[in-house]
């Protein structure tokens, strides 16, 4: 059985990562749904000038908590415009699923998960598209791959892991420029051989640069996920109510169940990112993720935030501060307010691309005008008591409304004056209750937003992150049993220049629109502006054990389902792949593959 298909387009191979859950070798092959990724073609034809595949690591983490990967990058000898990276990984015994970050010195490229292995061994494979960085490639590096695991009698599961880069040249069209520099927002400790990611709020997350003084644009990302108490921070309770079910079930996690991860530009609000609630492999019930893992677990997205309103301030040759924080919120009966704080702890890093203007030109314009009032807040709280006066149930409701407007004036070298903006409109509610004396919660969440330029830069995210969850924890002595049901989903439209690739690389042909005199990317013949994902999964999952410290669990049984359609924006939409998958325990039933040139059911 082949584990891995590809299909040839015109501009080459698109690697699909799945697997019918146990291939040949006997181990259980995980995978994550997303769309294709374009790789050089294997064909032996020379469409894609020099390809090089590089072996960046191989390496088995085992008690490599502190102790990252350490090596050495150097470019190949060869021009390119294209890097894609592969992520594999096997492991057999037990262990939890583990955070995973990628860096060039002290900026971090990407952000992963593993997988849970199993007695029998697992195996899976993440291909990514890294011409964001191009900046970065095209220059020796010091790679830090921190991926922080323990072994020992209980948890025997070693991580061994093989990454590679492939670089490749494509035709040049008029698709997002790479950022001509890069510059970390993290603890800057590469130098050290240490991992810079930050751990909120236990961290200060603050870095100072003396910018280019020629810069025409600039962005910033936001790479930042839960863990520990914040793992599943959309469950959490209001902190005046962590006791309420003590002398049951125990202490609850607090600081509310919304999170804000803010962007500052000398003490200056410059943009927020509304967390997209990741669940690990471990997360909920852990057979709800055995093949099929959960949306983005393999690849952790990052939230981008424009700072163009900003580059007439920041191109005055002085430094400046760039800080990142994480807030919760916080329940005062009828009046809500942000928490400057959350409970440990928050791992973030962000990025500052910059894109250059002509090499002797000083970028002027007028200081940024910020409107960003604090986010509206509303809040209940309501706790029911038995008979006996015990707290039985706890109901919270949280919604938030953030509006922020940023805009100036701005001269390049073309000696236009033009105005530039950044805006964000997000909403989000969140229906938390706790019953059975606090086994038994149910969390419905959604966040939606919109992120925009103004015209002159035409960029735009739309999204929504909706989760519904229901989850049963019981025990007794040593024994305990989970149950969950759990939906969720992902979807968004990104139009305009994105920092980040599109997804759309492998369907886009160079074509010349009539009467134009450009190059347009086109697929099946329409001038593209960007695309749309739109993925749902659902699942239920039982799991049961007498003794979890020390063996496998009695009874553990997963079934889910995962829809995912991805589209081509133009005047209107078309679809150019979707996937149909279902799962029961290890096994795939379903999976119905759709491309632009037909369907491949599996």
């Amino acid at each position: 059985m082949s584990c891995i298909m590809a299909l040839f387009f015109l501009l080459g191979s698109v690697v699909l990562q799945a697997c019918l859950a146990r291939c040949d070798d006997g181990l259980l092959h995980d995978f994550q749904v997303h769309p294709p990724v374009l790789t050089p073609s294997s064909t032996g034809k020379n469409e894609y000038g020099c390809v090089v595949t590089q072996t960046l690591m191989e390496y088995d983490f085992a008690n490599s908590y502190g102790s990252p990967y350490i090596g050495e990058y150097s470019p190949p000898n060869c021009d390119f415009n294209r890097v894609v990276i592969n992520f594999t990984l096997t492991s057999k015994g037990r262990q939890y699923d583990r955070l995973a970050l990628m860096y060039f010195n002290s900026t971090e490229v990407w952000r992963t998960s593993t997988a849970e292995p199993t007695a029998d061994g697992i195996i899976y494979s993440y291909t990514k598209e890294m011409q964001q960085y191009l900046s970065l490639w095209r220059e020796p590096q010091k790679l830090i791959f921190d991926l922080g695991n323990i072994v020992d009698s209980v948890y025997t599961g070693i991580l061994n892991t093989t990454l590679t880069a492939t670089f490749f040249t494509v035709p040049e069209t008029t698709a997002t420029t790479p950022a001509d520099t890069i510059l970390p927002i993290s603890m800057l400790v590469g130098g050290q051989n240490k991992s810079s990611v930050a751990l909120l709020p236990t961290d200060s997350l603050a870095v100072s640069y003396t910018l280019p003084r020629n810069m025409k644009r600039a962005v910033i990302s936001i790479s930042a996920c839960g863990q520990s108490d914040e793992e599943m921070w959309y469950q959490n309770v209001f902190s005046n109510a962590v006791d309420t079910f003590e002398s049951v079930s125990g202490a609850l996690l607090g600081d509310g169940p919304w999170r804000e991860i803010q962007v500052w530009i000398d003490g200056m609000l410059a943009g927020v990112s509304w967390p997209f609630p990741v669940v690990f492999t471990g997360g909920i019930v852990p057979g709800l993720w055995k093949p099929l893992a959960g949306i983005d677990a393999f690849d952790l997205r990052e939230h981008e935030i424009d700072i163009t309103p900003f580059v007439p301030y920041l191109s005055d040759g002085k430094s400046h501060e760039f800080r990142i924080t994480a807030v919760g919120v916080n329940n005062e009966g009828s009046h809500s307010t942000i928490l400057n704080t959350t409970t440990t702890s928050w791992y973030v890093t962000g990025k500052v691309f910059i894109y250059l203007d002509e090499d002797n030109h000083i970028t002027t314009g007028s200081m940024p005008s910020v409107s960003a009032p604090d986010p509206v807040l509303e809040t209940t709280q309501h706790i029911w008591t038995n008979g006996s006066g015990y707290n039985e149930t706890l109901l919270e409701t949280t919604t938030a409304r953030r509006s922020l407007f940023i805009s100036s004036t701005i001269k390049t070298a073309t000696g236009k004056e033009e105005e530039v903006s950044w805006s964000q409109e997000i909403s989000y509610t969140n229906y938390n209750q706790l019953s059975n004396y606090g086994w038994y919660q149910t969390t419905i969440q959604n966040t939606i937003g919109l992120d925009k330029t103004g015209a002159s830069i035409g960029y735009s995210n739309a999204y929504e992150y909706p989760i519904n969850c229901n989850w049963t924890y019981a025990e007794n002595g040593t024994a305990e049993a989970l149950w969950s049901n759990t939906t969720r989903g992902l979807e968004f439209t990104i139009t305009g220049p994105s920092v980040f690739p599109d997804g759309l690389q492998p369907y886009q042909l160079v074509s010349s629109p009539a009467g134009s005199g450009k190059i347009a990317l086109s697929v099946l013949g329409n001038v593209v502006s960007g695309s749309t994902l739109k993925t749902t999964q659902s699942g239920t999952a039982y799991y049961f054990n007498t003794d979890p410290s020390t063996t496998a669990p009695l009874y553990n049984f997963g079934s889910s389902n995962q829809t995912m359609e991805f589209q081509a924006v133009w005047e209107d939409r078309g679809e150019v792949y979707s996937r149909i998958v279902h799962s029961i325990n290890d096994t795939i039933t379903v999976d119905e593959q759709t491309f632009q040139l037909g369907k491949v059911e599996r």
